[in-house]
């Protein structure tokens, strides 16, 4: 499987967002848990890691007009997942 990985990650913390999110599913990849979320306004999508060290940690992509399964959700964790510092649980 081909995973478009055109994203970049922003902090939850990093922006106000005002945006109205629709909760689409909680998934857990690599023993994290994540909520994900679709933005109405510009299809982007937010990953909160629920299960993370950091209250209010996550991610964001950039917005799709095409569906997006659930696999391509995990590959976007794994991803993040691997940039993350295991000493502070942050963005390296």
């Amino acid at each position: 499987m081909k995973v478009d990985r055109n994203w970049a990650y922003v902090p939850t913390s990093a922006l106000p967002d005002t945006r109205a999110f629709t909760e689409l599913a909680e998934l857990t990849v690599d023993g994290e848990t994540f909520i994900v979320r679709k933005s109405e306004p510009d299809g982007a999508f937010h990953y909160d890691w629920i299960s993370g060290p950091n209250d209010g940690y996550g991610f964001s992509t950039s917005g799709r007009s095409t569906p997006v399964s659930n696999e391509h959700h995990k590959a976007a964790i794994r991803d993040f997942l691997s940039a993350v510092d295991p000493a502070t649980g942050y963005l390296s």
